[in-house]
């Protein structure tokens, strides 16, 4: 039995249409899905436990290694994903994602992660059409808001550390050839609707990775501040204009994490979690 984990912060606005399409073709008991509603305001609990087969978890304090924490000691089956409240995965996905992880061939696997642009204002167009080709992503578990993983794999590490990088940390668990990218299993990411909004995501994630490879974790990969420019934009010269658009988001989201000290809550842009702005 395939468990599923799901932290999950005040995420009524997409969370019900998420699980309904995880659970859609699922066999009775085909897999245990545990939601950890934390530190929530409005009916993620609620509308989580109205959708059958779903098991709810509530924790007054909002904060997601606590949640995936908590979700992680109910859970009893294995191959164990860990989904983002806001990412959405149908039934066959789950499927292939537990079987590319349950055999010896990888301890680990993600989907290939698909960036919905549309509608969205000019700059965000821009700084995705750059951050979408970064050759980091390639064969990652970082960025999707999906990660499966088999039981040696959970094995590696104890408890999630109180960082908000949870999915950099798990890619740093595995060596190239113990993960893997399923390129058959799309993941779409939806991507902030608003400027102001992609800028509070690229302070949290640059504030979240900055703490976890300080916190002297090993296997944590490091950043390539310039492979925007060597490996996106010079072999494709009409991007420069898109680059610079990344170039200027990046130095302002950068300042703007070592304002804080390098502190990174758990804050989000909110815009992608409205209905209408939710993955489609």
């Amino acid at each position: 039995m395939t468990s599923v984990v799901i932290a999950a912060h005040n995420e009524e606005g997409v969370l019900g249409r998420g699980l309904r399409r995880l659970l859609g073709d699922a066999r009775p008991g085909e897999f245990e899905v545990i939601v950890v509603a934390n530190g929530c305001t409005d009916g993620t609990a609620e509308l989580a436990r109205s959708v059958p087969g779903v098991r709810v978890l509530e924790l007054p304090a909002a904060g997601k290694p606590a949640a995936l924490n908590a979700g992680d000691a109910a859970a009893s089956g294995f191959p164990r994903l860990y989904l983002d409240a806001d990412v959405e995965l149908d039934t066959d996905g789950v499927r292939a994602l537990a079987a590319a992880v349950d055999g010896p061939a990888a301890l680990a696997a993600a989907p290939r992660r698909v960036l919905d642009t549309t509608g969205r204002p000019l700059l965000v167009r821009a700084y995705f059409a750059v951050h979408g080709r970064l050759p980091v992503f390639r064969g990652a578990l970082f960025g999707r808001g999906a990660v499966a993983v088999s039981r040696a794999g959970r094995a590696r590490f104890d408890r999630f550390p109180d960082q908000v990088a949870d999915d950099l940390f798990l890619d740093s668990l595995f060596l190239p050839g113990e993960r893997r990218e399923l390129d058959d299993v799309d993941c779409v990411v939806a991507t902030p609707r608003r400027t102001a909004d992609l800028l509070r995501r690229l302070v949290r994630v640059r504030a979240g990775n900055t703490a976890l490879r300080r916190s002297g974790l090993t296997g944590v990969r490091r950043s390539r501040r310039a492979s925007w420019l060597v490996d996106v934009v010079l072999p494709r010269p009409w991007l420069l204009p898109a680059g610079a658009c990344y170039a200027v988001l990046s130095v302002l989201a950068g300042l703007a994490a070592r304002r804080s000290g390098g502190r990174a809550t758990w804050g989000r842009d909110e815009s992608s979690r409205t209905p209408e702005g939710a993955v489609r």
